[in-house]
């Protein structure tokens, strides 16, 4: 496991979009966070950290299960609000699902499916894919984390561990444009064959057209009330 170098984030807004309304009443937000970083020892477990715990003995046992071979598949490790992220290359991603996987004594038998995530201001890492796995042997839930670069969208397609992923990874790719390589399908799922753009990109024009509701006319998002 890699540590990044500090590198704090002061965001401005709830989504942090640019160029258009903020309809959100959460203009004035703004978040100061550190980026890249991971979670020192004890990761400790759902109900904190502290002293070693549950999260330590599923980073311990993944780690041991994947060897010296596979050893800098995880780049770093978050505890966040009793939640447990793996970072994990993306040349490695389907290699460590089948191990959470088969692994007895971790067995993540359980995806609860993919989504996908646009920080267009992180360079490099823009575009996120991440797979929140459950395993129903152990009763327990962690989160894998995958990152790529806009200009080089692709991540490993992980249907041939967790075969419903295959609706997943096609949305994903649909909405955010992250190339699953080696899906046996992907195409859209949802928006038109012919559509340009993938529009859960925090850089694709809000858009949209007025409605009527029961007399009273709804302007467009991008013609709403500003908040900014």
């Amino acid at each position: 496991m890699t540590e990044h170098a500090e590198d704090p984030v002061h965001r401005q807004g709830m989504f942090g979009t640019s160029g258009s309304g903020d309809t959100s009443g959460y203009g004035g937000l703004v978040v100061r966070r550190g980026q890249g970083l991971s979670s020192p020892r004890p990761y400790g477990g759902p109900d904190g950290g502290g002293t070693p715990g549950e999260f330590d003995e599923v980073a311990d046992e993944l780690e041991r299960s994947l060897g010296d071979e596979l050893a800098d598949a995880i780049e770093r490790v978050v505890v966040d609000r009793g939640e447990l992220t793996f970072h994990i290359k993306r040349e490695r991603l389907a290699q460590v699902a089948a191990h959470l996987r088969d692994n007895a004594a971790l067995r993540f038998e359980l995806s609860l499916g993919v989504s996908g995530v646009h920080y267009p201001n992180d360079t490099g890492r823009e575009l996120r894919a991440v797979y929140h796995l459950c395993s129903i042997t152990h009763n327990r839930r962690i989160r894998l984390e995958v990152s790529c670069p806009d200009s080089d969208p692709h991540i490993p397609s992980t249907v041939s561990v967790y075969p419903t992923h295959n609706w997943h990874e096609r949305e994903t790719y649909d909405f955010f444009g992250i190339v699953f390589d080696g899906h046996p399908a992907l195409t859209r799922i949802e928006m038109p064959d012919d559509w340009v753009g993938h529009p859960q990109r925090k850089d694709y024009p809000l858009g949209g057209i007025p409605v009527e509701y029961r007399g009273a006319e709804i302007p467009a998002p991008d013609e709403r009330r500003s908040y900014a």
